[in-house]
């Protein structure tokens, strides 16, 4: 199978699945959630617009906004998202029975599979158009979390709906939102290699560093650091393990120096020899 044939697929599969969220969890639930759809319920009271006209006026700006700071093939994949997810919601119905929940489950289920349906279209460089757009501009320009971003980007959407919805549909809605932007960073993160980062500080970091090249062929790293107070410098010694290492390091760095300080970081992502990601995000 081609890359590029990949690619197409699991934009696909990922807009069935967040058609599935719509059509299945929101829709006949009432469930308030971000998204042009929202932007359009807010806008509509003040603009002399057709809804649907007003939906189509904002994907297209926002098309056009993700040309220009997201490239061309940004463009093309996000160009099949916007023929294919229209579709799935057009034909959906005639095979989905409408989803009566509690809301507040109905909320919980749309929003963790929308999630999964935008997280696989993001993992593949591209969006399902509207309002993913910029998020992904602040995550490609700014460096900020794609999750995060989204999570704002559709909460500041569905709070603006206070006045025409109530307080207790913002809250649901919140909801729907927040397990939203967990599943898109679950998905986008799955398969990468988590790890920790150990910094040392020791008066034995050459033995340390030679036992964990040796026993656990692992490289290290020293930097140095001067001392706020002192303006002494010393070395500091830097790993990176995988989590199930970490206590293999850790009872190293205890053979010689139970005293050590030590800095240990959660790290999300590892690119380079000895660990692998190959999702493009």
């Amino acid at each position: 199978m081609s890359r590029w044939f990949k690619e197409l697929l699991i934009i696909m599969i990922g807009n069935f699945i967040l058609a599935v969220s719509v059509v299945a969890f929101i829709l006949p639930n009432d469930i308030l959630s971000g998204g042009v759809a929202g932007v359009a319920v807010l806008l509509g009271p003040f603009l002399a617009l057709d809804q649907s006209l007003l939906i189509t006026i904002i994907n297209t700006c926002l098309f056009i906004v993700g040309l220009i700071f997201l490239g061309k093939h940004f463009a093309f994949t996000t160009l099949i998202s916007t023929i294919t997810y229209p579709f799935f919601i057009m034909i959906l119905p005639l095979f989905l029975s409408d989803f009566h929940l509690d809301p507040i489950l109905a909320a919980i289920y749309a929003g963790l599979l929308g999630g999964i349906g935008i997280g696989l279209v993001v993992r593949q460089g591209a969006s399902t158009g509207g309002m993913d757009i910029p998020p992904l501009i602040a995550h490609k320009y700014l460096h900020a979390d794609l999750s995060k971003c989204v999570m704002i980007t559709d909460g500041i959407t569905v709070l603006l709906g206070l006045w025409i919805y109530g307080v207790e549909a913002v809250l649901i809605g919140l909801i729907s939102v927040y397990v939203t932007g967990k599943a898109i960073s679950f998905i986008i993160t799955f398969g990468a290699s988590k790890a920790k980062s150990i910094e040392i500080i020791s008066d034995y970091n050459d033995a340390i560093s030679s036992d964990i090249q040796s026993e656990m062929n692992r490289g290290t790293t020293l930097l140095m650091a001067e001392g706020g107070y002192t303006r002494k410098k010393r070395p500091v010694l830097m790993v990176i393990v995988t989590e199930k290492e970490y206590h293999t390091v850790m009872n190293i760095i205890e053979r010689y120096d139970k005293e050590a300080f030590l800095i240990v970081k959660d790290v999300q992502e590892v690119h380079g020899e000895g660990f692998s990601f190959e999702a493009r995000i």
